[in-house]
């Protein structure tokens, strides 16, 4: 390489550099596939024609097959697994997917997975969480999901570092990123209430494992009409990067109106995900739609 072209290399790199640490990037990411009918019809259609970018799915839920069917299907879909250990609904429940002999501690008095994380964390051993955690796995495999990336209903696996290290282990051991957050202060005051410190994470980012440069778990509002006033002021504000933003979707039906009296804030995260406003303000803010899949190959 003669000197005049050596020195163009050395001044176009950083140039590059800085273009691309100035890039937005969005993960927007629904969670719950696989729940209901009704989160599935309002997630294949988000994700087909609307800018919902990837997806996880509860494999312990009753209308599973459902989605991943769907999932099979569309192999080129960004589709991830929401690892589930509980099961939050007052009459909508569902149990483990491994035998009870091998899970007894994720299963309260009713036969069910715990409503809540802290009665999973007071009774479910690391031994039973990992047990379920592969029984899961090993079901998405045999209905022929090709998943991308692993993440936690209610954060149940930040909960304990023993079931941290679990799920971490598990997402090394099957080469997909799992959604993990890079210790910044940001993202600190995310988990806060969890046991899961930057430093730990600091380990996993030090280990190789993929990051999210900001992970955003949910806006302020309930209807329609405050849910796209926040969003457009969370994509107006949007910093470079890679931002996982978790949204919950589900159509307007009396199928989820009976399981959740949250139901009008996920009709109006299909509405605003699915429509000309969302994707006016991605163009005007110069926000990238990314993946799981774009993660891991970073």
């Amino acid at each position: 390489m003669n000197r005049r072209r050596f020195v163009t290399t050395l001044a176009a790199a950083p140039l590059a550099a800085r273009a691309e640490a100035t890039k937005k990037y969005l993960i927007v990411h629904a969670d719950d596939a696989g729940m209901c009918h009704s989160a599935n019809a309002a997630t294949i259609e988000a994700m087909e024609k609307g800018l919902v970018s990837s997806a996880s799915v509860m494999m312990p839920c009753p209308w599973v097959q459902e989605f991943t069917e769907w999932a099979r299907t569309h192999p080129e879909k960004d589709i991830g697994l929401h690892l589930t250990l509980t099961s939050e609904w007052k009459f909508y429940r569902w149990r483990p997917v491994a035998s009870q002999d091998q899970v007894r501690g994720l299963i309260d008095k009713e036969g069910y997975t715990w409503r809540d994380v802290r009665s999973t964390a007071m009774n479910a051993k690391p031994a039973e969480i990992e047990a379920e955690l592969r029984a899961q796995i090993e079901r998405a495999q045999q209905y022929g999901v090709r998943f991308t990336h692993l993440d936690s209903h209610m954060g149940t696996l930040f909960a304990r570092p023993d079931y941290f290290e679990i799920y971490t282990k598990l997402a090394g051991e099957y080469g997909v990123p799992c959604m993990l957050p890079r210790p910044n202060e940001t993202n600190a005051a995310g988990l806060k209430g969890y046991p899961i410190t930057p430093e730990m994470l600091g380990e996993k980012e030090q280990a190789g494992m993929k990051m999210l440069d900001r992970l955003v778990t949910g806006v302020p509002g309930r209807t329609p009409a405050e849910r796209r006033e926040s969003y457009l002021k969370f994509l107006a504000d949007l910093k470079p990067g890679v931002t996982k933003l978790i949204i919950h979707l589900a159509k307007d039906d009396p199928e989820i109106r009976a399981i959740t009296n949250n139901w009008e804030a996920r009709w109006a995260d299909f509405l605003f995900w699915t429509s000309d406003d969302a994707r006016r303000a991605l163009e005007r803010h110069g926000i990238e739609l990314y993946t799981y899949r774009r993660l891991a190959g970073s």
